[in-house]
């Protein structure tokens, strides 16, 4: 049975009744050029994406300590912005040099999975939370293409709060001299209540970054469902 129930104020809200929608009904936006393959949705309606934005904001605790850096060209800077990680028992994640553990689902997330699966069919097992305090905070060119995730499986990004400008660049346009190709990046503004899947192979062949915007000063927070390879 899935499950779209979470409390607030001691009061369990049915997530489907909330949005008042049709899930089939959802107009998904595609794009698809050079290996880059994304679909985008505006999946919930603003009353339920701040109920849940403000639940998780009254809720969350993030890492603190190592599990709140990341080692670059193996030096160790404080990751700029908050982040924690929920998951099934004993799973764990790896990237640029830090392991995180997963804690167990807390209610309103697990139900944010459920709504995946019901979206989408798909059970995640692993989901990164990270939190934008405002527009300084941000995160760098990277690719989640670590060795555990599953590769044949989109990873589901959520988004709460502050709309925030998503970039992707082909890695062959990050390259220099006769090997670099003109190959236009890609700008996404990832909206209150929005859902991205960046399906296979987006996270092989395009960097994705949430650049700094500073004159942005609400926060935004993101979820990151992944699937997690197990043995």
């Amino acid at each position: 049975m899935i499950r779209l129930f979470f409390p607030i104020n001691n009061t369990y809200y049915n997530m489907n009744e909330l949005q008042g929608i049709d899930t089939i009904g959802i107009k998904w936006k595609s794009i698809k050029q050079n290996d880059l393959d994304l679909d985008y949705a505006v999946v919930m309606s603003k009353t339920i994406a701040t109920t849940l934005f403000k639940e998780l904001e009254d809720s969350v605790e993030y890492f603190t300590g190592d599990l709140a850096k990341i080692k670059v060209f193996g030096k160790i800077y404080s990751l700029p912005r908050q982040q924690v990680a929920y998951g099934d028992v004993g799973i764990t994640y790896t990237y640029s040099g830090v392991t995180v553990p997963a804690l167990p689902w807390p209610e309103p997330v697990l139900a944010l999975r459920e709504y995946i699966l019901k979206l989408k069919g798909i059970r995640y097992n692993f989901v990164l939370v990270n939190r934008y305090k405002n527009g300084l905070d941000h995160i760098g060119e990277h690719r989640d293409n670590e060795h555990e995730l599953d590769a044949n499986c989109p990873i589901a990004s959520i988004s709460l709060g502050q709309e925030r400008d998503f970039v992707l660049k082909h890695k062959d346009a990050r390259k220099t001299g006769k090997d670099k190709k003109a190959i236009p990046p890609v700008k996404i503004s990832l909206q209150h209540g929005s859902i991205l899947l960046m399906n296979p192979p987006t996270n092989e062949i395009w960097y994705h970054s949430l650049p700094i915007r500073k004159k942005l000063l609400g926060p935004r927070i993101n979820l990151t469902f992944r699937k997690i390879l197990l043995g």
